[in-house]
């Protein structure tokens, strides 16, 4: 059988495929005769077409002498048997040619097995294996075959079509494969027994080995194929099989080679490496071994391509030179046949039809897996091909891979989207591609921002993530070709970026954007809430000070254009902004202000939001009973709307100010109610400040051992990290409770200086209090309390009844 990559030669007479192969391996006819162990004059003769039929043992030496193999050995025996000069090659035959080496195909052998098992009535007449060139569709073949085999007592046996073969040709080289003189004599030759028909490359001549075997099947019920090529036969009783490239390791992947080796790809890799070097792997070349077998997509033929290079280079050396050039890799695997990954892909990209290849150009502007949906977006403009019959016919040809089962998600293999970039710029089509990919990108994050907050906030966030590599790709083409797609791209993505983590990645480019003076004209909406997102991210990372301007600016152009979501919005971001930079009264009635314009426009969930925001200004001003009273409403609000998450944050609050009361038990239920329920709807941040209650709670009411475990919760993994805030204070309450007085001021000393600048000046007045309460040093001790009381005069605190109780004869009146 020929391997996926062979050269085939067929049609000249055998003088001519000895001498082509003669000067391919640049041998003279006297330099072939010592090799081959014969007469240079039955070399001559041979090439001069005096001996049209040589011995079977003469063309073995000559094909061993020409280092001939595969494909190639197969094609020059072939022309040796008689083929006439300038007729069209018939079909290559073998009994069964040895399967070889197979890596990191188990679970397509043993599904294949299965299901062409002739005790399975029910399984298919015949499969095709579709692929890439190189992907490894003929060992695969060759390897089921070899299982099967002993379960077909009719035999099991092969052909190769070569170019230009006709239907009889075909079907004369299955009977002369299966030892009959005639395709009439099979019948008595299969006597009723189940016999199975392997056929290589169908597409050399797919309308002659279709009506081939539309035929065998229809006078042969017993007869089953298993055929290969770049498309499917088309027969209605065919299964298609597209084979996948082998699975290369994920990025998360461990360092070690152990935790690598076992995925497919890279055992392929290792094997082929370990034939053309003598040394194993060492551990510095793991982590680039991974990363180049990511590159090559898992394709067989670019692995065993790749490794070829370890003969002279490192594997990261093999990496630097053709990690970003993969369909450059070459090859020479027998005298006069080379293998080139670009020439393997395009064969295949040459079967499709013009405006197929112009939608392949779209889909491989996609970094990520895609949906139906985005595909359709893609194909939307320019393209006149139907995208489920591009996809069907994609996956039908082998280069495309599809997931899922409820709803699929597709991906281009590497090389192939690789190759449909290459061809989309030499045809001039990649801007236009790269346009319409920036606006579908910018369109679904628009449509997706609505969502990112309250209980479908994950949900939102994982969307997102699904493109994150496409957002990225989106958002570096149009800031530099279409700064307006660009800045809609970007004024959707603050809240996934603050939610995920990115939001010094996610403030520059804003603020490129906005400073862009291309971007003065956009949309003013979309101008707007680009503002409020800047100062969204800037808050998260403590610079929020520096972009209350751009959040004013924001609200008096969400109020001018009337946008009652933005103006909440930017209302809410001011409170959070004016708070970090000590404008407390102000940062109180942006939140009143967020309230009344929620209530006038009926909005449930904004009202719960901005009730439960001006708690903290009532704990702020001492008033608990204020703030038990907001809390109540936030828990009706959010059931009204179904907003569990802040429902339990409204749970979480509470039970800080159950604490902050003295009630320490009724806390310590209350919090562990909360982080229950956080957990449940993924709010990771607000779990540890939860958390942090608890363990004070639990301390300050002398439960030390459970406030211990709550403890080791909240500390670092690393135990030389300091510890941050709110597991210094619990930290050092502990110590407090259990007598270590100069532990515990230590420790509340580091919580003041980890709470400094922060967005809740009460926590630093908690541990202020605690650094009074515990240090023994008279000067400390007053430094403390002058600390406290302007923090308390600035931040307009009012110390709660418990703090002043706390603090005794130390007291500052504040």
């Amino acid at each position: 059988m020929t391997s996926d990559h062979g050269a085939d030669q067929g049609g000249p007479g055998f003088d001519a495929v000895l001498r082509t192969y003669r000067l391919r391996a640049k041998l003279t006819q006297d330099e072939l005769a010592a090799r081959a162990g014969i007469g240079v004059r039955t070399v001559r003769d041979l090439e001069r077409g005096r001996a049209s039929r040589p011995q079977r043992t003469t063309v073995e030496l000559l094909a061993a002498a020409l280092g001939l193999a595969g494909a190639d050995r197969l094609a020059f025996l072939a022309a040796a048997r008689g083929q006439q000069a300038g007729a069209a090659a018939p079909p290559r035959y073998v009994r069964l040619p040895p399967a070889g080496d197979l890596i990191g195909r188990d679970g397509d052998v043993a599904e294949l097995v299965a299901r062409l098992s002739p005790a399975r009535e029910e399984g298919p007449r015949g499969i095709t294996l579709v692929g890439l060139a190189g992907v490894g569709k003929t060992s695969l073949a060759l390897t089921v075959a070899h299982r099967v085999a002993p379960a077909y007592a009719g035999g099991v046996a092969g052909i190769v079509v070569t170019d230009g073969s006709t239907a009889g040709e075909v079907l004369g080289g299955v009977a002369a494969v299966f030892g009959v003189g005639r395709p009439d004599d099979l019948a008595p030759r299969f006597a009723g027994r189940s016999a199975l028909l392997l056929v290589d490359a169908v597409e050399r001549a797919s309308e002659a080995v279709a009506e081939a075997l539309s035929r065998l099947l229809r006078q042969h019920p017993t007869l089953r194929f298993l055929a290969t090529g770049r498309h499917p036969v088309g027969l209605p009783t065919e299964r298609v099989w597209p084979v996948a490239p082998l699975v290369a390791p994920p990025e998360h992947a461990g360092p070690g080679l152990a935790d690598v080796a076992g995925y497919p790809a890279v055992a392929l890799f290792l094997d082929r490496l370990a034939r053309v070097r003598g040394g194993p792997v060492e551990p510095d070349e793991v982590a680039p071994l991974s990363a180049l077998v990511r590159r090559l997509g898992g394709l067989p033929i670019a692995l065993e391509l790749a490794a070829a290079r370890g003969r002279v280079l490192t594997v990261a050396e093999i990496l630097d030179r053709y990690g970003d050039r993969v369909l450059d890799l070459s090859g020479r695997p027998a005298p006069g046949a080379v293998v080139s990954v670009r020439e393997a892909v395009a064969a295949s990209y040459r079967l499709l039809a013009p405006d197929e290849q112009r939608a392949l150009h779209r889909l491989a502007t996609f970094r990520n897996r895609w949906s139906l949906d985005l595909a359709e977006a893609v194909l939307e403009d320019g393209s006149a091909t139907d995208a489920v019959h591009l996809l069907d016919r994609l996956l039908e040809l082998g280069l495309l891979s599809a997931r899922g089962a409820r709803a699929f998600r597709f991906r281009l293999l590497d090389v192939v989207g690789d190759f449909a970039l290459e061809r989309a710029a030499a045809d001039g089509d990649l801007p236009a591609a790269r346009h319409r990919h920036a606006q579908v990108l910018a369109d679904l994050a628009q449509g997706i921002a609505p969502d990112l907050k309250g209980g479908r906030l994950a949900e939102a966030a994982a969307r997102l993530d699904d493109v994150a590599g496409d957002l990225g790709a989106a958002l570096t083409f149009a800031a530099r070709e279409d700064p307006h797609v660009a800045l809609r791209l970007a004024a959707a993505l603050p809240r996934w970026w603050r939610f995920r983590g990115r939001d010094v990645t996610g403030r520059q480019w804003l603020r490129r954007l906005l400073a862009d003076p291309r971007t003065a004209d956009a949309d003013p909406l979309v101008r707007a809430w680009a503002k409020v997102g800047l100062a969204q991210l800037a808050l998260e990372h403590g610079s929020g000070g520096e972009e209350i301007g751009s959040a004013e600016a924001a609200l008096a152009e969400f109020a001018a254009l009337g946008d009652v979501p933005g103006q909440l919005t930017a209302h809410t971001q001011l409170a959070a902004l004016w708070m970090t930079a000590g404008g407390y009264e102000r940062a109180r009635g942006h939140g009143a202000a967020a309230l009344e314009l929620a209530r006038g426009s009926a909005r449930i969930r904004d009202m719960a939001v901005a009730e439960n925001n001006l708690t903290w200004h009532e704990i702020r001003e001492g008033d608990l009973n204020a703030a038990r009273n907001r809390l109540a409403e936030v828990d009706r609000l959010a059931s009204r709307c179904g907003e569990h998450r802040l429902r339990a944050v409204a749970v979480a609050n509470l039970a800080e100010v159950e604490r902050l009361d003295g009630r320490f038990d009724e806390a310590a239920r209350l919090g562990r109610d909360a982080i229950a329920e956080l957990e449940d709807v993924g709010d990771p941040g607000h779990r540890r400040r939860v958390l942090a209650t608890v363990g004070l709670a639990l301390a300050e009411s002398g439960r030390v051992t459970e406030a211990a475990a709550v403890l080791a919760e909240l500390r670092a993994p690393d135990p030389q990290v300091p510890p941050d805030g709110p597991a210094a204070v619990v930290e050092a309450t502990i110590a407090l409770c259990q007598g270590e007085e100069k532990r515990a001021a230590e420790l509340f000393t580091a919580a003041v200086e980890a709470y400094a600048g922060g967005h809740d000046p009460r926590d630093t007045v908690e541990a202020l209090v605690g650094v009074v309460r515990s240090t023994p040093d008279a000067e400390r001790r007053q430094a403390a309390l002058d600390q406290l009381a302007e923090l308390c005069r600035t931040g307009g605190i009012t110390l709660l009844r418990r703090e002043r109780e706390l603090l005794g004869a130390w007291t500052t009146g504040a």
